[in-house]
């Protein structure tokens, strides 16, 4: 997505000059222009709107983050709820699901979906197919793909440390995930 996508509520920056009229998806509250609206900040003329974005269902190559809502000894099952950096409307969700082969690339036959996910865990996958009638199939056998914010045993926040293991920081303990690698690094 842009690098100028602004949530609801976030101060946008005006350009140097006289001051725009204010159109659709734009407030003022305590001197600072303000966005209603996801989206991006348009100039038109003097009036600075920005437009809706409209949420749209995966399709193959998108990029989802949904959580983990089941598990099978050959399967993780996700409720994704953003498509391509726009969060779905509350309520509205799509089914993915991770199969043992589109975990990673490499060693596929020694995947264990126990050792890879666990229920709750936020993922970060691509969309390989449409799937069946209920869900889309999800890979993620790339580095940037997999788990990107998981919860420890004890209700701590867990970090990466490798690409198949997170910590627990008030504990100590690791736990196996198949890990996304964090942006920037």
């Amino acid at each position: 997505m842009a690098a100028d996508l602004v949530l609801p509520g976030q101060p946008i920056q005006l350009p140097r000059g006289p001051a725009p009229q204010l159109g659709t998806g734009v407030y003022s509250r305590d001197g600072q222009v303000r966005a209603s609206l996801l989206g991006v900040p348009r100039q038109e003329g003097s009036t600075l709107t920005i437009s809706r974005i409209t949420p749209r269902a995966p399709v193959p190559n998108s990029i989802v983050l949904g959580s983990v809502t089941r598990l099978t000894p050959v399967q993780a099952m996700v409720a994704i709820t953003v498509v391509d950096g726009v969060p779905l409307p509350l309520g509205e969700e799509f089914t993915g699901v991770i199969r043992a082969q589109d975990v990673r690339s490499t060693e596929k036959d020694k995947v264990k979906i126990g050792d890879c996910f666990r229920g709750g865990d936020v993922v970060k996958g691509l969309v390989i197919s449409l799937g069946d009638a209920r869900s889309y199939y999800i890979t993620t056998a790339r580095n940037d793909l997999g788990v990107i914010f998981a919860t420890s045993e004890a209700g701590a926040t867990m970090e990466p440390v490798s690409w198949q293991e997170m910590r627990c920081p008030m504990t100590g303990r690791l736990e196996k995930r198949k890990c996304a690698k964090p942006e920037g690094l």
